[in-house]
């Protein structure tokens, strides 16, 4: 049965697993209506338009 001869240090343990970790920078589109950065398909948090159709009114 195999079995590891020496220990595996914690500085090249955590190396082997370092890109595991690593977040990606979510995705942003601009909004048609108001041109505001916002999710894709989301409702727009700046002027509540989604897909050309205004879905939560928001007074000015």
């Amino acid at each position: 049965m195999a079995v590891p001869k020496r220990k595996v240090s914690k500085a090249r343990r955590d190396k082997r697993r370092s890109n595991v970790w690593k977040l990606d920078m979510p995705a942003f589109s601009k909004c048609p209506h108001c041109g505001e950065l916002k999710a894709p398909h989301k409702v727009c948090g700046n002027c509540g338009y989604y897909n050309g159709v205004q879905v939560i009114r928001k007074d000015a």
